[in-house]
């Protein structure tokens, strides 16, 4: 079995640690009607990936033949679920506690980018989005699988309403922010997106993607 590598910080004691603690014990059951929809992208990584928002480290069994896997976190108590996690694969997995903001990592190192269910609680995107094209080679892919903005007007503004409570009690998760539009902002080039369930009628819209880092 690998052992996961933690880089920038020691290994944390609970109260050196930053994060959510109640929120790394339940994130598992919350997320897990949404399991499904990481199958859809996480197979599709190669080369060598860097994740953005590891978290417990749900993907990690989801990884093919990836040359290298390197992931990065700002929750402490997430990451120490997500060591368990990676301790018990062969692939060997580098883990940084850090924000997306500013990654730990040399330009045009990555050949793949993975995000599930991270855009939404990071705090500065359009920095993180940014950092996510330096470290990723020019044709790189990103793949993604996020919840979204509504794109029926009406449940759009009851996401807007309800987002400053649901940041809150949701770990800073927005409802209303629009990935597929949010990436291609940052200058990726989406080059396919679809919703993964019926979109009609649901607060949780989720799109899966591939954005492109342009040559």
């Amino acid at each position: 079995m690998a052992q996961a590598l933690t880089r920038r910080t020691p290994r944390a004691t609970p109260a050196a640690m930053d994060g959510h603690p109640w929120l790394a014990r339940t994130i598992d059951v919350m997320m897990r009607p949404l399991y499904p929809a990481r199958r859809l992208v996480v197979p599709e990584a190669r080369g060598d990936v860097l994740e953005l928002g590891v978290g417990t480290g749900l993907n990690f069994g989801l990884y093919g033949q990836v040359g290298s896997l390197a992931g990065i976190d700002p929750d402490a108590f997430m990451l120490e679920r997500a060591r368990t996690r990676a301790a018990e694969l062969a692939l060997p997995i580098e883990l940084h506690q850090a924000g997306a903001e500013a990654l730990p990592f040399d330009r045009g190192r990555f050949d793949t980018v993975v995000m599930t269910f991270t855009l939404c609680t990071i705090p500065d995107v359009a920095a993180s989005l940014a950092e996510a094209r330096r470290v990723l080679k020019p044709g790189g892919r990103m793949l993604f699988v996020e919840h979204t903005r509504s794109t029926q007007p009406n449940l759009g503004r009851v996401q807007d309403a309800l987002t400053p409570l649901w940041k809150r009690i949701g770990g800073g998760c927005h409802l209303n922010r629009s990935a597929p539009d949010l990436i291609a902002r940052a200058g990726f080039e989406v080059v396919e997106h679809e919703p993964v369930w019926r979109e009609r009628w649901t607060l949780l819209p989720v799109y899966r993607g591939v954005a492109q880092n342009p040559a």
